[in-house]
């Protein structure tokens, strides 16, 4: 399956860049996680804040996804590592399910390997987008 492209806003990629250096400059060149992130990066369309679709998952956005294959329902805001908290339904970015639904949309159909095959999950709702909602401060 060919990756769709993905949509990330100007301010998201700068401080996502910014976290990347930052943790490359501290030993973790090497890092999947950030090389993955990195990957993202490089192949998503840029638009200004204002201009990102309501249905698009930003950073600090809470969304419901969908495992395909088993039904089950997962709810989680996409944030920062430093605000990454399991127990609170908050993930990182570099978490491999956060970096996988950045930049998609409402309906999309992610996928990626796992040590148990591949995983399929779907974004149901985005219940909330700080651009939408008009913080674009976050």
């Amino acid at each position: 399956m060919k990756p769709r492209k993905i949509c990330i806003t100007e301010a998201d990629k700068m401080h996502l860049e910014e976290l990347i250096d930052v943790a490359g400059e501290f030993g973790g060149r090497a890092r999947k996680d950030l090389e993955a992130l990195a990957h993202e990066l490089a192949r998503a369309d840029i638009v200004d804040p204002k201009d990102v679709r309501p249905d698009v998952v930003t950073m600090n956005s809470r969304v419901v996804l969908k495992d395909v294959n088993t039904g089950e329902e997962m709810n989680y805001a996409l944030v920062f590592p430093k605000d990454a908290n399991v127990d609170e339904g908050a993930i990182s970015v570099l978490a491999p399910i956060g970096t996988a639904i950045l930049g998609y949309s409402k309906g999309d159909i992610i996928e990626w390997p796992v040590p148990a095959g591949m995983r399929r999950i779907r974004i149901e709702k985005i219940v909330y987008q700080p651009e939408a909602a008009g913080h674009f401060h976050l």
